[in-house]
This record gives C-alpha cells, structure tokens and sequence, in this order.
C-alpha cells in the first residue's frame, strides 16, 4: 500500500483523481477498454469533481459498476447513490457503460445474478472506493466476509454505518436510513488491478488507525487494503492525526 497524506482536502482530491485518471488512461491505451468501480458518499465529492475534469480520458472505451445501493431506494431518492453518480459522474463523463445496481428492483435476486454475472464476464482495472467510520469497505461492516467469492450480496448495515449516513445528511431522521443494501464483496474489489481510496476528514481518523495499524481482519474491513498489490491510499491531514510517523513513512 502507498500512503499520501497532503494537508488540503481538495489538493488530497486533486491527486488521488490524476492517479485514477492515469490508471484509466492508461489501460485504455494498453487494452483499448477500461473498466473501474465507483464509490460514493461525501468523501468522493472533490475526488470525482476533478476526475470528471482530468483530460484524455477516453470515457466511452470505459465501463463503470456501482459499488453498492440501499435495497426498497428508488434512484431519484435524495440520498440514492444512483443519483448520486448520475449528478456527479455519469451526466458530466460520457461513460461508455453503466452498470448501476437497481436496489429497488421488484426481484432481488434477479438483479444480483444480473450484477454478478456481468461483473465475473469484466476484469476491473480499477475500484475507486473510501472507508467509513467503522472501517467499513463498500457496505461490508464488521466482521465483514471476507471468504465470499459473490462480487455482490445483500448486507445488513450496522448501528455505526447508519448513523455515519444520517450525520452526512442523506437522511431527515436516523430511521429513515435503510437497514439493508446490495454491496460489492471485499474480495469482488480486491480483484480490481489498481485500487484508489480517498479518505477526507477528522471523523475518518480513528477507522484509518484501526485499518492502518491494527490487525488485517473483518472487524476492520478496510485493512484488507493493506494486501492489495497496488492499493493507492490518500489521506488529508485530518483524517492521518491519529497515525504514527512511521505508518505515514510507510
């Protein structure tokens, strides 16, 4: 795993969305394609404003899947992650695939075969992703599978998931948060060749800690990161204050 930890939130942005925009470009000029996962939340605000601005990304050679989606959301709910990247991404990038999860599909089951058929037919190049404040990857909260070979499955979202939802926002009252979604698998986005992962804010430091600093294991689903061969981690100065010297040197 690299660490980048820069003192701006938006220059830590600014440099996580070059480095996906050149892992983007560049395997389009190797393959001639590209496909990547994109994450949501507030933590990608900044990082997808400036990707969408990056120049020569040949976005219609590329493909995106969604990362995760509450199960019963229609996709012009507020806190839909559908809108989310329809307003952030996919209206300002001619992307040339979306493959977005329809959480509020009448069968359920049909959708993930869908999902993951798809997914297994598409080797991903790279997964844009963050971590929340209970370490969580996607929506795998603690203990999160770590065994399952499914690129996505139907979670249960825990107390500290749903509360990080509703301090975001998303959501009037904490009961209006969804108790389920369909999520990507940790090992579905271990798969991606590149991971890029943006983590802004104080409220994030005590999650990159446990994930940096403590064991790799499903009580911190992030610090499976640590194992990737080619994991991008970027930090601000606020969401590093709790790492030691020497986790930042690496």
């Amino acid at each position: 795993m690299k660490i980048a930890a820069h003192l701006d939130a938006d220059v830590m942005a600014k440099v996580a969305a070059e480095t996906a925009a050149r892992v983007l470009r560049e395997t389009v000029q190797r393959r001639g394609r590209a496909a990547f996962v994109a994450a949501t939340g507030a933590s990608q605000f900044n990082f997808l404003k400036h990707l969408v601005a990056a120049p020569g990304i040949a976005w219609e050679r590329t493909t995106m899947f969604h990362l995760d989606e509450y199960i019963g959301m229609s996709a012009d709910h507020p806190a839909s992650f559908r809108r989310y990247l329809r307003e952030r991404l996919t209206s300002k990038a001619p992307i040339g695939t979306v493959q977005f999860i329809a959480g509020d599909a009448p069968d359920l089951t049909a959708e993930l075969d869908r999902l993951n058929r798809t997914i297994a037919a598409t080797p991903i190049d790279a997964a844009f992703v963050g971590i929340g404040e209970n370490g969580h990857l996607a929506f795998n909260d603690p203990p999160a599978d770590f065994t399952t070979e499914i690129p996505y499955i139907i979670v249960r979202l825990d107390e500290a998931c749903r509360r990080q939802q509703f301090g975001e926002g998303w959501f009037k009252t904490l009961d209006d948060v969804p108790r389920e979604a369909i999520s990507m698998t940790v090992r579905q986005i271990m798969k991606a060749t590149h991971v890029i992962c943006t983590v802004p804010e104080k409220r994030k430091a005590r999650a990159i800690k446990a994930c940096l600093e403590g064991e790799v294991g499903p009580m911190f689903p992030a610090s499976i990161l640590r194992t990737h061969p080619s994991c991008h981690l970027f930090l601000d100065k606020e969401s590093a204050s709790l790492l030691k010297p020497a986790t930042l040197a690496g």
